[in-house]
């Protein structure tokens, strides 16, 4: 008797191609064309928004702007996303007859042939879908890179050693106007900066410089500096060395200048060489002199780099010398 004879008899039943009036292929909602529709709206809506982020960030508008198109865009994106497959996906169920384990190999080519048009009838059908969710997360995809790029910046070069401060500088305070021996009494102290630069984003920044009148006449803060104070005016940067915080308080009976971050503390006298907190340098001081009209300008820029240290400062001065 042959091995076929003693092969039980199965029932073979090949599984069906799909086709798009296959009933495991309808769509759940009622109106697929409506839902189509909108859902399409929302894609095209979850667009302009992830644009107007680029666009936001790029010409950085309020943050409330930005912040709003980003959340908008991905939550409409994904909402279209998820109300494409919620009802405009084939339901099912899809239930396969029972059979033996082993498949011949004409049901394995008609399962392999079911699989890919059940696919192809999917994607053929909602082209217009997907080719939105495709430019939706293509955009989000391009504006994701704007904050990793934008926000590095471009490269400091040497604007961390250097400021505006250069020899014959006169200083101004924020309106403009300049500074000449009376403009303040002993113990006055003011904010100001190189002129034409006192309304600009660089100069309120690192530029910035507070301006103290100690005593009524000369006052020497260190060895070397002996023309630096004329007339007991002493200019220290107004950058903490500590974090970069602004040091605008001034204890006048003890001569101390005071950060408001940290509580670092400078002595005016002696360079501002820090007396408390966790500043690690003195203030760099900038060299004054009164020119004939008895304006006060710099002598010069600062010697040293203003603010906290950074990798590749190659000063280690403790007095500014």
């Amino acid at each position: 008797m042959s091995n076929e004879e003693h092969e039980p008899s199965r029932t073979k039943v090949p599984m069906p191609v799909a086709t798009l009036s296959d009933p495991h292929l309808g769509d759940a909602a009622k109106h697929p064309s409506r839902a189509e529709a909108i859902i399409a709206l929302i894609l095209v809506v979850a667009i302009v928004l992830m644009a107007g982020f680029g666009a936001a960030y790029t010409q950085n508008w309020d943050p409330w702007i930005i912040g709003g198109t980003l959340g908008a865009g991905m939550f409409l994106l994904g909402f279209g996303l998820t109300a494409w497959g919620k009802y405009l996906m084939p339901q099912g169920p899809f239930v396969e007859e029972r059979h033996l384990l082993a498949s011949t190999p004409e049901e394995r080519d008609s399962m392999a042939a079911a699989l890919v048009e059940r696919s192809t009838v999917v994607v053929k059908r909602r082209k217009l879908l997907g080719g939105l969710f495709a430019v939706g997360s293509g955009i989000f995809g391009i504006v994701a890179l704007f904050p990793l790029l934008r926000s590095l910046g471009p490269l400091p070069g040497t604007s961390l050693d250097v400021t505006d401060w250069r020899k014959g500088t006169l200083l101004v305070d924020s309106n403009g106007r300049t500074v000449d021996k009376g403009t303040l009494v002993v113990g006055g102290i003011m904010t100001v900066y190189p002129h034409g630069l006192q309304n600009n984003t660089v100069g309120q920044s690192v530029d910035q410089t507070v301006l103290i009148r100690v005593q009524d006449s000369d006052l020497v803060t260190a060895e070397g500096r002996e023309t630096w104070a004329p007339a007991g005016y002493v200019a220290y940067s107004k950058v903490c060395t500590h974090l970069g915080c602004p040091v605008g308080l001034y204890e006048q009976q003890l001569e101390l200048l005071v950060c408001p971050c940290h509580q670092s503390m400078f002595n005016v006298r002696n360079g501002a060489v820090p007396q408390f907190g966790p500043a690690p340098r003195p203030l760099p001081q900038l060299p004054l002199y009164f020119d004939s009209n008895g304006t006060l300008r710099a002598q010069a820029g600062y010697d040293q780099a203003v603010g906290p240290g950074f990798y590749e400062r190659t000063t280690t001065k403790e007095n500014g010398t």
